[in-house]
């Protein structure tokens, strides 16, 4: 990414490792937005793999900020059904996963919160509930996750502003 990428309205970061099951939701919803959905040129969607934690640390030392940032994540929380896509605040990522700088986890919680902070970046962070992370290689997701991704690209082009 380069600074002039900071400067445009949304960016969309689709995270996880496609190599393991469900934990490659949020590259599927990049892919997903970047073939099913015509946005504008001040909207840029990526698959950041697993790289979302120096994408935000240039972000945050960068001049140049968006308006909003959508994350877009996999997520094991213990009250909800696989396959069910749900908005978490910064704020509302629990403490253990500050820290946690697993494969199948957060990004930085600590760089969000220094952008939620200090600056006017509106910050989504967009999960689906995993039906499970395997433990070995296993690449695609299981059939709940596959079919959040359609209901998470239609709420992602709601935050930006437009109908779907």
């Amino acid at each position: 990414m380069t600074g002039h990428d900071f400067a445009k309205r949304a960016l969309i970061f689709g995270c996880g490792n496609i190599l393991f099951g469900d934990d490659g939701f949020g590259p599927a919803v990049a892919k997903y937005l970047q073939e099913n959905y015509t946005l504008p040129e001040d909207v840029l969607v990526l698959d950041v793999g697993t790289s979302i934690r120096e994408i935000l640390f240039d972000l945050a030392l960068s001049d140049q900020k968006p308006q909003q940032i959508i994350i877009i994540d996999a997520v094991d929380h213990p009250d909800r059904k696989p396959g069910e896509v749900f908005e978490i605040p910064v704020d509302a990522i629990p403490p253990k996963k500050t820290a946690d700088f697993s494969l199948h986890q957060f990004p930085t919680v600590n760089l969000l919160q220094e952008l939620k902070e200090h600056t006017r970046v509106e910050i989504h962070i967009i999960v689906a509930q995993v039906q499970e992370l395997p433990e070995e290689v296993r690449p695609g997701l299981s059939p709940a996750v596959a079919a959040a991704v359609k209901d998470a690209a239609a709420q992602i082009f709601g935050l930006l502003g437009f109908a779907s």
